[in-house]
């Protein structure tokens, strides 16, 4: 993953990377999700969040807090947030406290993130790991067999849900409405071997991962 853009202190993120790199092992989740915004301005909605296109922006049209909310056709596995954000472009537009919740749809959205950004230029990473109650332990075994056997755990924290909901709460210099400029969602990538317990993301620990 790219250098991480999370401040010293815990829950606060500064500055932002100017180029989106996620971990192999991730998957962009939301594609087939059903994505729906609280308001808008005409001709900058929900769309302009999804169009890879850096200069376009999502403009809320309304009260705080500024929802944005993705909903799944089934329950699946969420790791991580990436959003594009620009306090140079757009300054008291800028989010500056944003909360994130999961559930299984409006009625039971429970919080699970909050986040202040501080002056973000760039892709802003929203990690979903933590001890709230929702989230869940996966354990990860890689056995790689290549002259020797290397057997190591990884823990692993993700969200599982039908829904998740981007409240930005508060923008910069207390603007009212607010721009963001892409939103993405990674999940860990599925299994690609069927009936096998363990991840594995490289060539070389796919190409001993079975018996012959």
């Amino acid at each position: 993953m790219a250098e991480s853009s999370e401040g010293e202190e815990e829950g606060k993120l500064t500055g932002g990377n100017q180029q989106l790199v996620v971990d192999d092992d991730l998957r962009e989740m939301a594609k087939k999700a059903a994505w729906s915004v609280s308001s808008c301005k005409p001709g900058n909605g929900v769309a302009s969040l999804r169009d890879d296109n850096l200069d376009t922006y999502w403009q809320s049209d309304g009260a705080q807090p500024h929802l944005v909310n993705i909903q799944f056709q089934k329950k699946v596995k969420l790791k991580l947030v990436v959003l594009y954000v620009d306090f140079k472009l757009d300054e008291s537009y800028t989010p500056s406290k944003i909360s994130v919740r999961a559930g299984d749809g409006f009625h039971n959205l429970k919080e699970i993130k909050v986040v202040e950004l501080v002056k973000p230029t760039g892709w802003v990473y929203i990690s979903l790991s933590g001890n709230d109650p929702s989230m869940h332990l996966w354990n990860r075994l890689f056995i790689s067999v290549n002259y020797a056997c290397r057997i190591m755990l990884w823990k692993e924290t993700f969200v599982n849900t039908f829904m998740l909901q981007i409240a930005v709460l508060s923008n910069h210099l207390n603007g009212r409405d607010t721009h963001v400029r892409q939103i993405k969602v990674y999940g860990p990538r599925l299994n690609p071997i069927p009936r096998q317990p363990f991840q594995f993301t490289s060539t070389e620990f796919i190409t001993y991962s079975t018996l012959r």
